[in-house]
């Protein structure tokens, strides 16, 4: 009865399931008594772990933070696939034939786990790398490290685990698609954290790849409160947080000026003591509702290097708004002084913030070249490890590994900001004790 559309049927059953759990009512007698029973997986399952409905794609990328469920999803994805199709050819591919047999089939949430009736429970015999179901259908493990395995055999479905951290990974993809040519709708679901590789970059650039995205705290209930507090604690908002937490893609756009793994290498928890501390602001040329980002930004100086101290940029404020912004960051960091770019508004920018309060003095700059060009040397600093980040600054650190690339759209405003903090405290030779570069 499932044969006609698979992936319709999966969906569309889940949510009869899930609607009529939370409705509370008895189970009905019949069809979907006897699904529950046997797929009790749709009665908790999340929408991203849950296959793409339709038949009109070939690869389901299911990319996730850790802990976030992928292989479970993928376990009951392949688990379906087998006894709905009742009978078929499955691929198991994993970086290692070790991650096969310990993570995708053996592993707590792997194929021999998750089938609910132990009597039913699919036979690994590891001398053959051959898993086999109740049914007859069969999943053979292979590897990365071996792209070649995969020439020969052919397949009605294939569960591919962690690519993201494959040996050889645009190889195996390439011999795997050839082998996948069983069935009517032969497809392969992809679980893995995502990192900037040339096969998930090609995978999300392919025409009949679905991607679905869950963070680790969404899978708070399996988890151990301990560890999401902690990891949460130690690196929510960095970069390796965003890939390895929250499942996204983050990569450096072509010609960026900064890099992540520059910003990520030079990301401190501790800032020594400081011999200079200032607040820059990049102010916008209109104000309220529309207006721009106005860039506002605390970095100090310990020895030869930079520490980023502060972000309190923010869109659509009136003067007085950013004004108080800054003056209250200045106050927060013990600055200095403020550095206040001057090519919109002049002498009234100073007047703005001396009316806000602003506890130490004002100096304008003007900007005569081109906002790349004044950033080039700030990254050069980066590039030499010369500039930290005490902590993390997402918004700010987006908009940097932005900056310069091809097809950028908006004012840099934050990385303005902050180029005139790092230029005051390490470039000009007006600041006490440095050299000039």
């Amino acid at each position: 009865m499932y044969e006609a559309s698979l992936p319709v049927w999966w969906e569309d059953t889940r949510r009869r399931v899930q609607d009529w759990a939370r409705s509370g009512r008895a189970w009905p007698l019949g069809e979907l008594e006897a699904v529950v029973n046997q797929y009790p997986f749709l009665l908790t399952c999340r929408t991203a772990q849950v296959n793409p409905p339709g038949t009109d794609w070939r690869t389901w990328l299911f990319q996730g933070g850790r802990g976030a469920g992928k292989t479970r999803a993928g376990a009951e994805w392949t688990r379906w696939s087998a006894i709905a199709a009742r009978g078929g050819r499955i691929a198991l591919v994993g970086p290692t034939l070790q991650d096969v047999r310990e993570v995708m089939i053996e592993g707590e949430s792997g194929l021999c786990r998750v089938e609910p009736v132990s009597a039913l429970r699919p036979v690994y015999h590891p001398s053959r790398r051959l898993l086999e179901f109740h049914n007859g259908a069969v999943a053979h493990a292979f590897s990365a490290e071996d792209p070649d395995s995969l020439r020969g055999p052919q397949f009605d479905a294939a569960w591919c685990d962690e690519a993201g951290a494959w040996a050889h990974a645009e190889a195996t993809w390439d011999m795997l698609q050839m082998a996948l040519r069983l069935g009517p709708h032969p497809a392969a679901l992809v679980t893995t954290t995502p990192r900037p590789t040339p096969l998930i970059r090609r995978l999300h650039a392919s025409a009949d790849t679905v991607v679905t995205q869950s963070a680790t705290r969404e899978n708070a209930g399996n988890l151990s409160e301990g560890f999401l507090a902690a990891v949460e604690r130690a690196y929510g908002g960095t970069t390796l947080g965003r890939q390895e937490l929250d499942g996204q893609l983050v990569e450096d756009p072509e010609g960026a000026l900064f890099l992540r793994s520059r910003i990520e290498a030079g990301r401190v928890g501790h800032v020594p003591p400081l011999e200079d501390v200032v607040v820059s602001v990049d102010p916008p040329a209109t104000s309220g509702p529309e207006a721009d980002t106005c860039g506002i930004v605390a970095a100090g100086r310990a020895g030869e290097a930079a520490y980023v101290l502060g972000d309190a940029s923010a869109q659509g404020l009136r003067p007085l708004d950013w004004a108080g912004r800054v003056v209250a960051l200045a106050r927060a960091a013990a600055a200095r002084e403020v550095i206040a770019e001057a090519n919109q508004g002049g002498e009234m920018v100073r007047q703005v913030l001396e009316t806000a309060g602003c506890p130490v003095p004002v100096r304008l700059v003007q900007a005569r070249l081109s906002k790349r060009t004044r950033a080039l040397p700030v990254a050069t600093l980066y590039e030499q490890g010369r500039v930290h980040h005490a902590g993390a600054f997402t918004a700010l650190e987006d908009e940097m590994c932005r900056f310069g690339a091809e097809g950028m759209a908006g004012s840099p405003d934050r990385v303005d900001a902050l180029v005139w903090a790092v230029w005051a405290l390490m470039l000009d030779v007006r600041a006490v004790g440095v050299r000039q570069l």
